[in-house]
C-alpha cells in the first residue's frame, strides 16, 4: 500500500506559487505503515518509488511551464511515525521547516528510519534523550530531509 501511495502523488495537482508560499502546503503528502507492512518493504524499492515519482514530477513541472526553482522533498517525521514529502518553489537550504534540517543525497538512509521504527508514532521511556541547548556544539543535527531539484533541465 505504501509503494502505491507514493506512486498516487503524480496523480495530484502540484501546486507551485513562489509569491504564496502558503499554498504551496497542499502538495504536502504523509505516510504511514504498519509494522508488519514496513517489514516486508525493502529500503530499495521504497528508494526506487521515490526517485520515479521524483522524475515524473520533474516532467511534469516542465510541461506545465514553471520557470524558476522548484524541490520536491523526503523526510522522516519520528514523532509522526511518517514519511512525508513534499513540492515547493524553494531552493533545498531553504525549505520551510520549523526546526533545523540537513540536506542529503541519501534517501535510503531517512527510508531506513521510517522502516525500523516498529512503534511509529511513539517513543519508548527508555529511548528519550535530552533536549541539548542552543549553543551545545554536541547537539546533533537537525531532521535530514532528502531534496530533488525539479527545475527542468536546460533552464
Amino acid at each position: 500500500m505504501l509503494l502505491k501511495d507514493i506512486r498516487a502523488i503524480v496523480n495530484e495537482s502540484v501546486v507551485l506559487s513562489p509569491e504564496n508560499p502558503a499554498a504551496e502546503e497542499t502538495n504536502t503528502n504523509w505516510f504511514g505503515a504498519p509494522p508488519h507492512e514496513r517489514m516486508g518493504l525493502s529500503a530499495d524499492e521504497v528508494v526506487t518509488v521515490f526517485e520515479e515519482t521524483a522524475a515524473v514530477l520533474r516532467d511534469q513541472v516542465a510541461a506545465g511551464g514553471h520557470r524558476g526553482t522548484a524541490t520536491f522533498y523526503v523526510w522522516h517525521d519520528a514523532v509522526a511515525g511518517q514519511l512525508r514529502c513534499s513540492v515547493g518553489t524553494r531552493k533545498p537550504s531553504d525549505l520551510p521547516f520549523p526546526v533545523e534540517y540537513q540536506v542529503t543525497e541519501d534517501l535510503r538512509a531517512i527510508v531506513v528510519e521510517f522502516l525500523e521504527d516498529r512503534a511509529p508514532g511513539s517513543i519508548a521511556w527508555g529511548e528519550l534523550e535530552p533536549v541539548p541547548y542552543p549553543d551545545d556544539s554536541d547537539a546533533p543535527p537537525g531532521l535530514t530531509v532528502w531534496a530533488f531539484d525539479l527545475t527542468p533541465f536546460g533552464r
